[in-house]
């Protein structure tokens, strides 16, 4: 839960961060598969402390260096987007540069930890850690990266950052904001080269989409029980490797030896989502998460690729099947749509999102959608002051989630999922993950 915060910062007027040196000026045609249109924001918080190389070094201007030093192979990120014939999205490579803000807030990071109830998503006042810069938010023809680096009173500091997504996912983002901080740490160069590739994940020609897609087709909300009523409210779940050895307990022997923490925090979390909005019995209720296809050798990506490599999976089945099924149940169906990431798969995606003009994925009520960030390296990017305390996604949204993975007082990495709800539905939700936690099946 957060409070109100208010304090104070002073910035300097944004600036372009250009390439350090002279790069191509080319176009660049994105893959099929970049496609998701919006801006995703992303922050970093840092105690702060002497910097590992200088102790004099200003975060801002280290990072500030750094960054255009990244930009020199990762020169498309400086670029713009255009679109050519058939709505197809390619990069101008003209060098223009990223925005970059420059900033101090008074406040303290202990502050900003208090407000956000522990330093986890939705943070109180990102608008002022983010500040949005006029003409920066477009699609077309706009900075592709938007930073902006705060130092707090403390002598912390908070690196914020908003990306348009169809350049990269977050995988790819955590990528290059590694080569940053590896570069603000002194490394002559990244230790993983860039790869472009794109024409990898191009639709076919004709585009023939071989499964259904369902993900993407809305479906009529079905009605509740009874209405989940109260206002909206945001809540971190914190999920150490005790927490997931409980879950997978409930398990039969032969199915918890082959489930990953994935699978059975995602079947546990869907079940109790299930439960929490109170579904009627026969309404379908859906899970839909990312599948990251990165390691699906039949498509031939190499090491370094940054651009989107990602598509929706779903698990189907009734809310009473949820509600009333042993938590095995759940899991089975996530790992049948896990199993569904095949190099064809892949290729037809690309030949569905081309045919339907890169559609989103249909806002529903009876859905929980899940991204699994903690392979992004997020909470391990260094810029020369020590691992973050927090790095990862900043806000909730109703109907999902985007869980990460963070440190706590103990050192322990844990997994952080933060949920939005209704607030007797988030009563009910938190009854339903404490269950579990201590090893019950919940949702009967």
């Amino acid at each position: 839960m957060t409070t109100m915060l208010t304090f104070a910062v002073r910035r300097r007027d944004p600036e372009f961060v250009t390439p350090a040196a002279p790069t191509p000026h080319e176009t660049k045609r994105l893959s099929d598969h970049d496609s998701l249109c919006m801006h995703v924001p992303i922050a970093f918080f840092y105690r702060g402390g002497r910097h590992r190389r200088d102790d004099g070094c200003d975060p801002a201007g280290v990072i500030r260096r750094a960054l255009g030093e990244a930009l020199v192979p990762y020169y498309p990120l400086a670029g713009r987007l255009r679109e050519v014939e058939a709505q197809k999205l390619i990069v101008d490579c003209t060098g223009e540069g990223v925005l970059f803000v420059e900033a101090d807030a008074d406040v303290r990071l202990a502050e900003l930890e208090a407000a956000a109830g522990g330093l986890a998503p939705p943070f109180p006042c990102m608008d002022q850690l983010l500040f949005h810069v006029e003409g920066s938010s477009g699609f077309l023809n706009c900075p592709l990266l938007l930073i902006q680096v705060t130092r707090l009173r403390c002598g912390g500091f908070v690196l914020a950052l908003r990306l348009n997504h169809v350049i990269s996912d977050g995988p790819g983002i955590g990528q290059f904001i590694s080569a940053v901080a590896e570069l603000a740490r002194g490394l002559p160069s990244p230790t993983v080269a860039p790869a472009w590739s794109r024409e990898l994940l191009e639709a076919r020609s004709p585009p023939r989409p071989s499964f259904a897609h369902r993900e993407y087709d809305a479906a009529r909300a079905p009605p509740l029980l009874a209405p989940p009523g109260g206002d909206m409210v945001s809540r971190s779940f914190t999920f150490t490797r005790a927490d997931i050895a409980a879950i997978k307990a409930t398990l039969p022997t032969d199915l918890r030896d082959k489930t990953t923490s994935f699978e059975a925090l995602a079947a546990a979390v869907w079940r109790a989502h299930a439960a929490a909005l109170d579904y009627l019995a026969d309404n379908e209720f859906r899970l839909v998460f990312v599948a990251n296809f990165r390691r699906v050798r039949e498509l031939g990506l190499p090491v370094g690729y940054y651009g989107n490599a990602w598509v929706l999976v779903m698990a189907v089945t009734t809310a009473g099947a949820l509600r009333a099924g042993e938590l095995a149940g759940a899991v089975e169906l996530v790992r049948e749509a896990k199993a569904a990431l095949t190099a064809e798969y892949v290729r037809s995606t690309a030949d569905f999102l081309v045919l339907r003009g890169r559609p989103s994925m249909a806002p529903v009520a009876n859905l929980f959608f899940l991204t699994d960030n903690r392979h992004a390296g997020f909470h391990r990017v260094d810029f020369g002051w020590g691992e973050p305390v927090y790095g990862g996604p900043v806000h909730t949204q109703p109907g999902g989630s985007v869980i990460s993975a963070v440190r706590n007082g103990d050192g322990e990495e844990v997994v952080v999922l933060p949920i939005m709800l209704p607030h007797p539905a988030m009563d009910r939700f938190a009854s339903e993950i404490e269950m579990v936690d201590k090893g019950g099946s919940g949702s009967n």
